[in-house]
């Protein structure tokens, strides 16, 4: 039986505490950039480009993170 807790980030070619890390990270720009879109909902002068800067941003690390786990993947 795979580890519940490392059979998905060897998957993606991390181990567990980078996996981690990333996830949080990830999590953490991703909640940060939702409260801004939902300040900006109210207040439409606050935050005016917050959220989609966050939202490309993010979009940019998950290609750049799906890149290297194919990378690595192809060199085993």
């Amino acid at each position: 039986m795979r580890n519940p807790f490392t059979a998905h980030p060897r998957d993606v070619g991390e181990t567990y505490l980078e996996h981690a890390l990333f996830a949080c990270r990830y999590g953490a720009k991703m909640t940060l950039g939702g409260l801004a879109a939902l300040v900006h909902g109210v207040l439409p002068f606050l935050f005016t480009t917050t959220g989609s800067r966050i939202t490309r941003s993010l979009n940019a690390t998950l290609e750049e993170a799906s890149a290297r786990a194919r990378a690595r993947r192809e060199a085993i």
